[in-house]
């Protein structure tokens, strides 16, 4: 198995002889099997242990059980001890994400604080073949049934090559003590059920049933990469990015012949679970405007010709000042400022700068979000307008209303931020400073990932 394992490692560039791996160690089988085949190795590792306190005095006994080995052994380490079941209640998830949650996060601090390359975990074949039915049942979608990966990020899993029995078997040959969970034995946990229950029924029907499904996995490894070719090339025609938000083309998407699947991974990304994706496929078709849909940390509004996608609690707040020496802001909003002469100037042709008239302004400048019931006098006009009646003209959607910020002289609105400006502070003849203002489109942060 040393070999074999040393060969897995390179085949899928998992990481470097100089680079240093934190290996996640249980005190169980697999486990201790990753941490003998390293120390075998001779690679660069340091070990980590999670007590969850879940099952008194065993889970310290595990804990002991692994502390005794890597101090026995000079191994660097790292040990958190959580209180699982206080988690779980105050997050309302489950012991088992709860577990998973507080692992992962504990492990990535402790791997960036400490200049570790990448976290190994002991997962083997079985893991890959029980996944596949957990997710089976759980409406994951293609991805779901591909297994897990050897390398994701700064995860690696170097057993993936091993199927537990092989493990088993190195541990009886190499004598490698280990400690055995007792909850690996309780049906009511999904992944035992499938390991004890439904795994050895396969077995009884064919000998080389576990290593057919393996073989399935990877042909569906395959097919999702078609899969995801396509969906991202459909994407193109349908997603925009924009300055604070992401726009999904009604028109484009309802053309494609994969509208609904292409729907569910547009919005799947940003959070959104099958059932809400589903209500807003069916109200794609209605002619009313402003329906909201939200996911954990996005807002969705279905406008008239899109969809609008926001990130939750990231729209600008509050007032803030443009001083006369001002050259750029940052935040809020990012604004690049100049002063031209304006002899031989030319208005560029674009909504996202203003070119105003620098002796008619009273400085410090204010921007704020626009109040109900405000006038202006749009550029063009010699009457006034309501700022709400604009955007409605404008056909503005509700996202773009509530994030449209306006730049004041006083009580005078000068300009509605990348829309219009105000026709008393225009250049005319008269004028001899130009005062530009050019605003900087930002992106929204991109998506999660979906893994």
């Amino acid at each position: 198995m040393l070999v074999d394992f040393a060969k897995n490692i390179i085949v899928h560039n998992l990481f470097g002889e100089d680079q240093k791996i934190l290996l996640a160690v249980s005190g169980g089988i697999d486990s201790m099997v990753l941490l003998h085949l390293f120390h075998e190795s001779g690679y660069k590792f340091g070990v980590v242990h999670c007590n969850f306190n879940l099952r008194g005095d065993e889970s310290d006994n595990d804990e002991k059980f692994v502390m005794d080995y890597i101090q026995s052994h000079g191994i660097e380490y790292y040990f958190e001890s959580f209180d699982t079941e206080e988690y779980a209640k105050i997050n309302g998830v489950s012991i088992e994400m709860a577990a998973r949650e507080l692992r992962y996060t504990f492990f990535e601090r402790i791997r960036s604080e400490n200049n570790f390359d990448f976290i190994a975990t002991a997962h083997h074949q079985d893991d890959v073949i029980e996944t596949f039915f957990i997710n089976l049942v759980r409406k994951t979608g293609i991805k779901g049934l591909t297994g897990i990966k050897p390398k994701m990020g700064k995860i690696i899993r170097p057993l993936l090559f091993a199927s537990r029995k092989e493990i088993e078997k190195y541990a009886a040959e190499e004598e490698i003590n280990f400690r055995e969970d007792s909850s690996n034995h309780l049906l009511v946990f999904k992944r035992n059920f499938i390991r004890h229950e439904i795994l050895p029924k396969f077995d009884e029907l064919s000998a080389s049933s576990r290593a057919n499904i393996l073989a399935s996995i990877g042909h569906l490894k395959e097919v999702e990469q078609v899969y995801r070719d396509v969906i991202e090339s459909e994407k193109k025609n349908v997603v925009f990015e924009k300055e604070s938000s992401v726009e999904v083309s009604i028109s484009n998407l309802l053309k494609s012949k994969h509208s609904k699947v292409l729907l569910f991974e547009i919005l799947y990304g940003f959070h959104f679970n099958a059932t809400v994706v589903r209500e807003v496929f069916d109200s794609l078709k209605e002619e009313t405007s402003g329906k909201v849909f939200y996911s954990s940390d996005y807002r969705l509004v279905k406008d008239r010709k899109k969809l609008i996608l926001e990130q939750l609690g990231k729209k600008g707040t509050g007032n803030f000042y443009v001083e006369k020496e001002d050259e750029e802001i940052i935040e809020p909003l990012e604004l690049i400022i100049r002063k031209i002469p304006v002899e031989g100037f030319k208005i560029p042709a674009s909504e996202r700068i203003a070119c105003l008239d620098y002796d008619k302004l009273d400085f410090p400048l204010i921007v704020k979000k626009w109040q109900k019931g405000e006038y202006f006098q749009p550029l063009g006009m010699s009457g006034f307008k309501k700022v709400s009646d604009f955007f409605i003209d404008a056909k503005m959607s509700i996202p773009e209303k509530e994030n449209t910020s306006i730049l004041y002289s006083g009580d005078k609105i000068v300009w509605i931020i990348g829309k219009r400006i105000d026709n008393r502070f225009k250049i005319t003849k008269e004028t001899s400073t130009v005062y530009q203002i050019e605003l900087v489109q930002k992106k929204m942060s991109d998506p999660p990932t979906r893994t």
